[in-house]
C-alpha cells in the first residue's frame, strides 16, 4: 500500500509531461505541409501565371493565377483555399476542372507551404487568404461581386472566417469541420483538447453569420472529418442552398479532390 501514493505521483508526472507535449507540439498535429518549392507556374498548368502575395505581416507568398479554359467565361472567380496538407501543386487537377468550366482560378500557398515563408497558425492563416483575396480583385476584370470562395476541410474554416468580413458571391465548402477542437477530440479521445488547443477554426458559429449561398459537400465515408461534422456546419448557414452528399467517399477521394460534385457545387453558387 506505500507503494500507491507512489504510483499515482508517477502516474500523474506522466500525464502532465504529455500533456505539455502536446500543447508544444500541436501545431505538427494539425498542419501537415509540403516545404518543397514549386515551379512555375506555366509548368503545372496551360496558360498559368505566377503572383506574389504579400501579407499584412510582411510576409511573400506564391500563388498560381489560372485563366478561364473553356468556351464560356463566366467572368467570375474561384478563391482556393485548400487543406492542411500538400500545396498547390496538389490542387492542379481542380483548378483544371474549374478553369475549364469557365473559371478563372486561384491556388496559393498559406505560410510554410510551397515554398514561403514563416509557420501556419490560425491568425497567419487568416492573413494569407486576405493577401490572396487582394491580389485576385487586382486582376483585370476580377470584381468582388463575382468572386466565389472554396474551402477544402481546413481550407473551408479559412475562407468561412474571410466570408464573415467579406462575402463572397458564393461559398463552397468541402468536408468542413465543425470546429478544430470537434475534429481533434473525434481523433485524441483521451486528450482534453478544448482545454489544449491554441487554434480554434470555429465553422459551425461562423457560418451562422455568412451572407452568401452556400453548398457544403462531404463524404459519407470521411474518415478524417466526420460527415456528422459537416452536417451540422450545414445546418448552422445562414444561406444553406445545398448538401452534397458524396456516398462512399472518404476525404481525400478524388470525386471530393476535383470531382463533378464540388465542380457543379462552384457553378450552382455563381451568380448568373
Amino acid at each position: 500500500m506505500r507503494t500507491l501514493p507512489r504510483v499515482v505521483l508517477a502516474l500523474a508526472v506522466v500525464g502532465a509531461l504529455l500533456l505539455v507535449t502536446v500543447w508544444l507540439v500541436q501545431r505538427r498535429l494539425i498542419y501537415f505541409p509540403d516545404r518543397s518549392a514549386v515551379g512555375p507556374a506555366a509548368g503545372a498548368v496551360v496558360g498559368g501565371r505566377d503572383l506574389l502575395l504579400r501579407t499584412s505581416d510582411g510576409l511573400t507568398l506564391g500563388a498560381w493565377l489560372v485563366p478561364p479554359s473553356g468556351v464560356e467565361d463566366r467572368r467570375a472567380a474561384v478563391l482556393v483555399a485548400p487543406g492542411n496538407a500538400g500545396n498547390r501543386q496538389h490542387r492542379v487537377p481542380l483548378a483544371v476542372a474549374l478553369a475549364a468550366e469557365g473559371f478563372t482560378v486561384l491556388l496559393f500557398d498559406y505560410r510554410g507551404y510551397g515554398g514561403n515563408p514563416g509557420s501556419p497558425t490560425e491568425d497567419g492563416l487568416a492573413r494569407d487568404v486576405r493577401a490572396a483575396r487582394e491580389a485576385l480583385l487586382d486582376q483585370p476584370g476580377v470584381t468582388a461581386d463575382r468572386v466565389v470562395y472554396l474551402g477544402e476541410s481546413l481550407g473551408a474554416a479559412v475562407v468561412t472566417e474571410l466570408a464573415t468580413e467579406h462575402p463572397p458571391a458564393g461559398l463552397v465548402l468541402r468536408s468542413p469541420f465543425s470546429d478544430l477542437a470537434a475534429v481533434g477530440s473525434a481523433h485524441y479521445p483521451w486528450l482534453p483538447v478544448r482545454l489544449l488547443l491554441k487554434d480554434r477554426f470555429p465553422v459551425a458559429d461562423r457560418i451562422a453569420h455568412v451572407d452568401a449561398p452556400t453548398v457544403v459537400v462531404l463524404g459519407t465515408a470521411d474518415t478524417i472529418v466526420p460527415p456528422e461534422q459537416s452536417r451540422t456546419v450545414a445546418d448552422r448557414a445562414a444561406r444553406l442552398t445545398r448538401v452534397v452528399t458524396v456516398d462512399g467517399a472518404d476525404h481525400n477521394d478524388p470525386s471530393l479532390v476535383a470531382g463533378d460534385a464540388v465542380v457543379r457545387a462552384v457553378v450552382e453558387v455563381t451568380p448568373v
